[in-house]
């Protein structure tokens, strides 16, 4: 199944990567100098499609960060539940070693009645004594 969807998914991915890097091959100037735009002063020439595909990387490893930041508090209480459910397994545990349940003994249970043809009550259906 994972060979599968690897040829399904990830091979046209690859295919539409490599189709938009052809086409978008020119160089471009990135220009980190806000002041000087005619002449800056640190700027990097690069292809557009190195570029794009950067800015796209950079803003998935962003949205990843912000979400982790966001979910702590989700996280903390998965963990302070998972403390609290593992206190009361022990508690439990303690409770049931310490006090040794009446285990099942067949010699112990009381002697069936003889039963009528109409069960151990002698009594049909509408209650009447037979």
């Amino acid at each position: 199944m994972r060979k599968f969807f690897t040829a399904v998914v990830l091979i046209p991915l690859g295919l539409i990567f490599v189709v938009f890097a052809v086409a978008n091959r020119h160089s471009v100037t990135v220009s980190f100098d806000p002041f000087n735009s005619a002449d800056p002063s640190i700027a990097v020439r690069l292809p557009l499609f190195v570029v794009i595909i950067a800015v796209a990387i950079l803003g998935v490893a962003a949205g990843g960060t912000a979400t982790w930041f966001r979910q702590r508090h989700w996280r903390r209480a998965a963990r302070r539940h998972e403390a609290d459910a593992n206190a009361a397994r022990a508690q439990l545990a303690e409770l049931r070693a310490g006090s040794s349940p009446a285990r099942y003994n067949p010699q112990r249970l009381p002697a069936p009645q003889p039963a009528g043809p109409y069960g151990a009550s002698g009594r049909d259906k509408q209650g009447a004594t037979l």
